[in-house]
Parts: C-alpha cells; sequence; structure tokens
C-alpha cells in the first residue's frame, strides 16, 4: 500500500538524491546543456522559513514518489496565499494504481491546513500529467513555452 506523508524535504535529503537523476532523465528538457544541479540550500532555507512543503509518497517505507512546493503570498495577490508546484514525481512502477491521486488529495489537505488558498501544478507537454489534474477537477489557466537562448 502506498501512502502519502507530510514530512522534512531537509531530513529526507539522503533518500531525495537518489531519486533526482532518474526524475531529471525521465523528464528534463535540454539535458544536454543543463545538467542537473539543485540549490538544496534554497528549499532547506525556504522549508525553514515555513515556505516550502515537501509530501513523500512511501511504500513500505521506501520512498517512491514525492510533491515539493514553494507557499507564499501571489506577488501580484498580497492577500491570496498560493502554493507554486515546483516538482512532482512518482516511481514509474507505481503509476496507474492512483498513487498520483493520492498524493494530490494528501497535498490539498495539507495546504488547506496552512490557509493556502490557491494552488498552481503543471504538466510537461512530453510526460503529460494533465488527465491526473483534470481528474482531480483543476482548471487549465495557461500554456508555458520555452525557447533555448545559450549558445
Amino acid at each position: 500500500m502506498i501512502t502519502a506523508h507530510l514530512e522534512s524535504f531537509e531530513g529526507n535529503l539522503e533518500y531525495l538524491r537518489p531519486l533526482l537523476p532518474i526524475h531529471y532523465e525521465e523528464l528534463a528538457l535540454n539535458k544536454e546543456k543543463v545538467p542537473l544541479s539543485p540549490q538544496f540550500d534554497k528549499y532547506i532555507n525556504a522549508e525553514k522559513e515555513g515556505g516550502l512543503i515537501f509530501v513523500a509518497l512511501r511504500k513500505a517505507g521506501d520512498l517512491v514518489g514525492y510533491f515539493i512546493g514553494f507557499i507564499a503570498p501571489g506577488l501580484h495577490y498580497s492577500t491570496c496565499l498560493t502554493c507554486q508546484m515546483d516538482i512532482f514525481y512518482v516511481m514509474p512502477e507505481h503509476r496507474g494504481d492512483g498513487a498520483g491521486f493520492h498524493l494530490f488529495k494528501f497535498v490539498e489537505c495539507e495546504l488547506k491546513k496552512r490557509g493556502v488558498q490557491r494552488f498552481f501544478v503543471g504538466s510537461k507537454m512530453h510526460k503529460d500529467a494533465s488527465w491526473l489534474f483534470e481528474r482531480l477537477g483543476y482548471t487549465p489557466v495557461e500554456t508555458y513555452y520555452s525557447a533555448w537562448l545559450g549558445e
């Protein structure tokens, strides 16, 4: 059985580090130009200041997925506490059995406890998870585009 838990990002770094390259390999764009190099200190500082949420998906104690989001008043809407998804991932062998749905329902509950009013999530076009967000009842609001401007 897969369960979701509100946990410490910093306390999970040793378990998260082996999953991040797998996540990167599957989903990152421009890998030949942009190496995986997380600024863990920024995440840890945000967590210490109460501006980060880390939810772990576990099966028999093993980390099999996660959600990371940043919480702050909106830059344009200072009275609206907002969570902006940073990343989420479910190991491929645990997809299709409701793990992602369970993860996001748990995140929603935790965000409500924190007084978050608005929640933004996203999906990679080349590994589309829009079906999950539609199933959760979320409304599509924007499409982002990317252009490589480096050499």
